[in-house]
């Protein structure tokens, strides 16, 4: 494509190396292999055939006398008789040699313009099935994900069992109509506050809280295991062992395991109320439907938070939220729609509705949770994949299609993640 990648297939099985280059100030630590590492576990991930490149040869003009001919310095260096730098490192990597192409890179001097092509095969990928490859952006993704989305009704409860005989019933429903993701809203769990039949201090309602963390976790996961379903389980502020206050989104995976997804920005209200204090890291989930983020309500309102998380890989990013009224509920919802659109991603959004009387700063709630999308011809109308009634308790279902978000990655109307101008800006996570 002379040098312009223009000749890019999408839907393509091979991986072709563009450039790999250390700056000489950093030879020495294995930085080269490192990347030809993480080139190979890209190949593997996606289901892609291998890697196909034309590698230089920087030291032929020196030596092209002494062999009389490109090809026999090419055997010299396959027999390991002479060290090529380039060369003899990807044959050390298991790179093979398919081809000698003349005038490359013309103005090459010390490869008199030659490339050597290359390439690498994906051993997880047989090579005598007919379709061998044919796994378009990863064989682990299905090319359908259902979401249920559960609006869910605060009311009071009487003990922690009865709590977890409405959670399980909307694991039950959304497992039954064969969901990949059942998602409930922020701060769902405060309704163990209720058992209490008081208004506790801030610091007491935290301690009545992280009591049950451990039960929650254990029955979450227990459900996930059972109906056979990722649960996005809201979220659940606990006192950690260091004695801060974090508003945690427990994640649990079909698979038994459990993820963490801290709050990022507490907001105004439950600094105030809580002590809640905003934690420090921010990762992708991998999941049997491809990797997934989740960030709580006001983080959705950082659109540097969701272009992280896309930076990682994601498709979908979940949203559990808690609002009380509605200016602050479209806050979160006209953000997480402009999340689907800027990073071209699903977002899906859960939120509480209902009351919660003696219970601080949980009196009331106002939702209309919903699944978005980005604003293409691909997609739902308005952007919208699935909605609710607001302020009623009810499930919003949506089939989600990863394919239908790299069709439109690569062949859209706009194309927001290819035209960044990397140039001008970039987004960088310093953590803590």
């Amino acid at each position: 494509g002379n040098g312009y990648a223009s000749r890019h297939d999408p839907d393509g099985d091979w991986l072709y190396g563009m450039e790999v280059a250390v700056d000489p100030d950093y030879r020495g630590y294995r930085l080269g292999q490192r990347l030809y590492n993480e080139r190979k576990k890209l190949c593997e991930s996606l289901g892609l055939k291998g890697i196909v490149f034309g590698g230089r040869l920087p030291t032929l003009a020196n030596r092209l006398k002494r062999f009389g001919s490109v090809e026999e310095y090419v055997e010299q260096v396959i027999q390991k008789k002479l060290r090529d730098p380039v060369l003899t490192f990807q044959i050390n990597n298991g790179f093979e040699v398919i081809g000698i192409i003349p005038h490359y890179l013309d103005a090459d001097v010390q490869s008199k313009g030659y490339a050597i092509h290359l390439m690498w095969r994906n051993p997880k990928v047989p090579v005598d099935e007919p379709n061998a490859g044919k796994k378009k952006y990863g064989g682990r993704v299905p090319d359908s994900i259902r979401i249920g989305s559960v609006q869910y009704m605060q009311r009071r409860v009487h003990s922690f069992e009865e709590f977890l005989s409405i959670v399980e019933y909307f694991v039950d429903v959304v497992a039954d109509y064969k969901g990949d993701f059942v998602v409930f809203p922020e701060l769902f769990a405060l309704q163990l506050l209720s058992i209490e039949d008081q208004a506790l201090s801030p610091m007491e309602s935290m301690e009545a809280l992280t009591k049950y963390t451990p039960q929650f976790k254990e029955a979450l996961r227990d459900m996930s295991l059972r109906y056979n379903i990722n649960i996005i389980g809201g979220s659940h502020p606990t006192i950690m062992p260091n004695g801060r206050v974090e508003n945690i989104a427990y994640i649990f995976l079909r698979d038994g395991t459990i993820h963490e997804q801290p709050k990022i920005h507490p907001t105004p209200n439950e600094v105030y109320w809580w002590n809640i204090e905003g934690g420090n890291t921010l990762k992708a989930i991998e999941t049997d439907c491809g990797p997934i983020g989740v960030l709580i309500c006001y983080d959705s309102e950082f659109p540097e938070l969701a272009r992280h998380l896309t930076d990682q890989g994601i498709s979908i990013l979940f949203v559990p939220f808690c609002t009380d009224e509605r200016q602050s509920y479209l806050r979160v919802r006209y953000c997480c729609q402009a999340r689907a659109v800027e990073n071209q991603i699903y977002v899906v959004m859960s939120g509480n509705v209902g009351n919660l009387p003696k219970v601080n700063n949980m009196d009331i709630q106002y939702a209309q949770s919903c699944i978005l999308t980005p604003c293409d011809f691909p997609f739902s109308r308005d952007g919208i994949a699935a909605d609710t009634t607001p302020n009623v308790e009810m499930i919003a279902f949506a089939d989600l299609r990863p394919e239908t978000l790299m069709m439109a990655r690569n062949n859209g109307t706009v194309k927001n993640l290819q035209d960044r101008r990397h140039d001008l800006y970039s987004l960088n996570w310093r953590g803590k």
